[in-house]
């Protein structure tokens, strides 16, 4: 393995069934054991079976923000796969592909390494699955590692799935490019155990565990690519953990309702869900809304519109997001731009649209959802808010008291003393409908007067973040997963650079956005899709005009050697 600076990608590639995503995580598991950082990424096509499946793993001793496109080794279990990322190929590139395909790629560059997975598969009676963690043994042995270190490493990787088996495995492997004499990296032995504390986790993993630290009780979903792995996650916690349970529900609309009336009995709940499935929602969120009941979703966005390229990323429902629901009502929104963010702002969601009576969105999309990174999750940087509660004074319950702060205390059904009356009316401080004018504006104000002491007490709590120099009169501006292609690209650009994250979206901090623009010379917007929302939002809450837009939306992540290639031009 090289030098400490440089970022190395590694990626297997096969059909359906093959085990890739496995493979990709195997190894992003065994390079963090070895103490390097990683950005992994899978690709796979909307089919029930069959289709190109790709997972790509960048690693260094660094931080990895973003997998890089550039392949350094290739694991190909068939010859679709080398033809299909042939682009990423050098003439440096190892590519090590099923024996039985390598005739048909002598063409390519790069070095093809003809390796027989399937037969050392059959050998040892492994099932083909498997047969992937035979050319892992021979990346271990091009990586430099002996094979004293990476024996104990491959079984203790392997444990939950054949640790023996898939030893044998590497050990054929390992063994197979001894022979051939393949050139090692540098540096193999050098590899230190990672810090504490670190892991490689995905977003969608991140934000329901925390979720489940800001006390969740239950989670109601129903699966729709790429919010699903939410659900799979939270469903083994709940067949361990006392006190917390999942529910899948028939449908989406099931699945908001049901949260709805889980968190008005008294539960601490969140749903989860695509934008696509949001959608069918949007009854059920406005209800949220006016009936002031905590609501949390999490709602990652894949490429659309309607069912559009399903399995795919995109950045397209930003301005939905804000606007979803009919009628006004304020909502938490709040777009993680890795797993760490998403950790701590799915705890935060959670707490703050308990102690607001407000709905909350955790705005995720696909690239981060299902890409696991290096990440550290510290339980104890969770902020926990209290709930207002009802205390029986001998008064008649007011389930929407006028308050001076406009949160009501809450009580459940059940409560001695109180009747607890909710509806999608407008409705007086009992909870009964109420259409008078002076009664509906009071409480609209009511409602939006949390708004207000919410953005009060985020106060110094970076809702913006800046990065890189923040002296620079030229700034990128980003959000969600974009981040990790921005910060990646800046290993690469030419000249200092302030980089602007905005993290919350409502309550949106005009204010620090305002103050981090005004001296630029230049802006440059970077987004995954066609309109540049977050330079439209910026312009409506501040009125600064972006200079340039650098958007995607071909349903793929930006390259960060591409993008910085970009951004350097326009410097």
């Amino acid at each position: 393995m090289n030098q400490t600076s440089i970022v190395q990608t590694i990626a297997v590639g096969g059909a359906a069934g093959d085990g890739i995503r496995e493979a990709g995580l195997h190894l992003g598991v065994l390079l963090h054991k070895l103490g390097y950082q990683s950005f992994l990424s899978f690709d796979y096509p909307s089919l029930i079976r069959g289709g190109h499946n790709f997972s790509r793993l960048s690693f260094s001793k660094e931080k990895v923000w973003c997998d890089h496109t550039t392949l350094d080794v290739l694991i190909a279990v068939n010859a679709e796969s080398v033809r299909l990322h042939q682009k990423e190929l050098t003439k440096d590139s190892v590519i090590f592909v099923e024996e039985s395909h390598a005739n048909d790629l002598k063409d390519i560059p790069g070095s093809i390494i003809p390796i027989p997975l399937a037969p050392i598969a059959g050998e040892l009676k492994a099932r083909p699955v498997a047969r992937t963690t035979v050319a892992i043994g021979a990346f271990c042995f091009i990586a430099g590692l002996s094979m004293e270190r990476m024996m104990p490493l491959i079984k203790e990787v392997f444990e939950d799935v054949g640790g023996d088996l898939n030893l044998a495995l590497a050990e054929k492997g390992y063994h197979f490019a001894m022979e051939k004499a393949l050139p090692k990296w540098d540096g193999g032995q050098n590899e230190e155990p990672p810090k504490e504390g670190l892991e490689i986790i995905d977003a969608n993993k991140a934000v329901g565990k925390g979720f489940l630290e800001a006390g969740m009780e239950l989670y109601i979903s129903y699966p729709m690519t790429p919010a699903t792995s939410i659900l799979h996650f939270l469903a083994k916690e709940a067949a361990v953990r006392e006190n917390f349970k999942t529910i899948q529900p028939e449908d989406e609309i099931s699945a908001a309702n049901m949260a709805i009336g889980s968190a008005y009995a008294g539960k601490r709940t969140a749903t989860g869900t695509a934008t696509g499935g949001f959608a069918l929602m949007q009854e059920a969120f406005s209800f949220a809304g006016v009936s002031e009941i905590p609501f949390v979703v999490a709602v990652s966005q894949r490429q659309g519109p309607a069912t559009g390229v399903p399995t795919n990323t995109s950045q397209s429902d930003l301005l939905f997001i804000l606007h979803s629901g009919h009628g006004e009502f304020p909502r938490i929104v709040i777009a993680p731009g890795d797993s760490e963010e998403a950790y701590y702002e799915g705890a935060r969601a959670l707490e703050l649209s308990w102690k607001y009576q407000m709905p909350a969105i955790v705005l995720l999309d696909k690239q981060i959802s299902e890409s696991t990174q290096t990440s550290l999750l510290d339980p104890q940087k969770i902020i926990h808010s209290p709930t207002k509660l009802w205390v029986n004074n001998g008064e008649e319950y007011k389930r929407y008291q006028f308050t001076e702060d406009g949160i009501s205390p809450m009580a459940f059904p059940g409560t001695p003393g109180a009747s607890v009356k909710t509806t999608s009316y407008e409705h007086d401080e009992i909870g009964i409908g109420n259409d008078i004018p002076e009664n509906v504006q009071a409480m609209h104000e009511k409602r939006f007067k949390k708004t207000k002491l919410l953005s009060e007490e985020l106060g110094e709590y970076e809702r913006v973040k800046i990065y890189g120099d923040k002296t620079s009169d030229a700034v990128i501006i980003f959000w969600g997963s974009t981040k990790g292609a921005v910060l990646e690209a800046a290993k690469y650009i030419n000249k200092p650079i302030k980089f602007i994250q905005v993290l919350w979206m409502d309550p949106f901090d005009s204010e620090k956005v305002e103050s981090e623009l005004q001296n630029a010379k230049l802006i440059i917007d970077v987004e995954a899709n066609q309109t540049g929302q977050l330079a439209s939002l910026i312009r409506e809450k501040t009125g600064i005009q972006v200079d340039h837009k650098i958007l995607r939306h071909d349903s793929k992540p930006f390259d960060p050697l591409e993008l910085a290639e970009t951004i350097n031009g326009i410097l």
